[in-house]
């Protein structure tokens, strides 16, 4: 019997080393054998899961609730600060239109949807950080699976009303040499300057490119998100991941600068986007080449329709004159 003590011993000695050996490899990715068919099914455990975990829970997680609450606090001391822009004319009473029909239900569609995916994503985020402590675990894990099909579904419909804002916009957020006034004198948000602005001014196109590649990588890296069933890697879906996370971070913080100036930050933003309609000494101080513009075209559309009244008026004189 003690004769086999040794025998016993390593055996038990090799078994441990060789179970060491395998969770080192499984470890390090090394593939073995699966019944299952499928990308990585032939992978034990992931080796870069444990990595893609911290960057999300750490350095995006918290982060990110860094640079929210930041963005929050600035604006609220901006706010109690410089308050309001006010008109510095009164009101004409005269109304011109800035937003048309279409583009305000596009605004509101859109900007509805980002409010829900904006707070579906973060709590999803934050959710084992933050929101776990207050509800408890079980209230936490029936919002989240809601949440998440929601924020599964919003997102597509959110990119067609980004690719038509991309559409209809376009042009009237191309750069032009006078943005850079406009950024230098820092929008009139501070001191009484009001630079000159055509239809966007240079922080309402910033925020419009911003929308789009931003919302692009939001986009593209979302529906991979949405799709897992398409067998892509699973670095590939972590990558996703990390960038769906970070755009959408930068987004909410451009969306959090971009409400502010259009609702309580300055007089007769959010009413135009509501009526569609601005006061014309609100278009004169804000957006005044804008304003010029539309200006030349009335004028120019009275010259021409005085022309075309004044030709019928002579054909219809000559006619009667043959006639008579």
């Amino acid at each position: 019997m003690f004769r086999l003590f040794p025998f016993l011993l390593l055996l038990s000695t090799e078994a441990l080393a060789d179970e060491r050996t395998f969770w080192r490899q499984a470890r390090e990715g090394v593939e073995g054998y699966s019944a299952v068919v499928g990308v990585e099914t032939n992978k034990l455990i992931q080796a870069t899961g444990s990595q893609w975990l911290y960057i999300r829970n750490e350095l995006i997680a918290g982060t990110g609730a860094w640079v929210l609450a930041l963005t929050v606090f600035a604006l609220a001391c901006f706010y109690l600060i410089r308050g309001k822009v006010c008109l510095t004319e009164p009101r004409s009473g005269e109304m011109i239109e800035r937003w048309n029909k279409k583009e305000r239900w596009l605004h509101f569609y859109t900007a509805t949807l980002f409010i829900i995916l904006a707070i579906t994503g973060l709590s999803l985020l934050f959710g084992r950080s933050l929101i776990i402590d207050w509800v408890g675990h079980e209230a936490f894990a029936n919002y989240a699976e809601y949440a998440k099909i929601i924020h599964n579904y919003a997102g597509p419909l959110f990119s067609v009303g980004l690719v038509l804002m991309g559409l209809i916009w376009f042009e009237d957020n191309k750069f032009r040499k006078i943005d850079g006034l406009w950024f230098r004198q820092l929008g009139g948000f501070i001191g009484n300057k009001h630079p000159s602005a055509g239809r966007m001014n240079g922080g309402e196109k910033a925020w419009f490119w911003l929308l789009m590649t931003a919302g692009f990588l939001v986009t593209v890296t979302g529906l991979n998100l949405d799709f897992p069933n398409l067998e892509q890697y699973r670095l590939v879906m972590q990558i996703s991941h990390i960038i769906h996370s970070v755009a959408a971070l930068l987004l909410i913080v451009g969306a959090l600068a971009h409400i502010y100036i259009g609702t309580i930050g300055t007089e007769g933003a959010l009413e135009g986007m509501i009526t569609g309609k601005v006061d014309k000494t609100w278009a004169k101080q804000h957006h005044d080449l804008w304003l010029e513009t539309l200006e030349k075209q009335s004028s120019t559309t009275c010259g021409e329709r005085k022309h075309t009244t004044e030709s019928i008026s002579q054909n219809k004189s000559e006619t009667l004159l043959k006639k008579s």
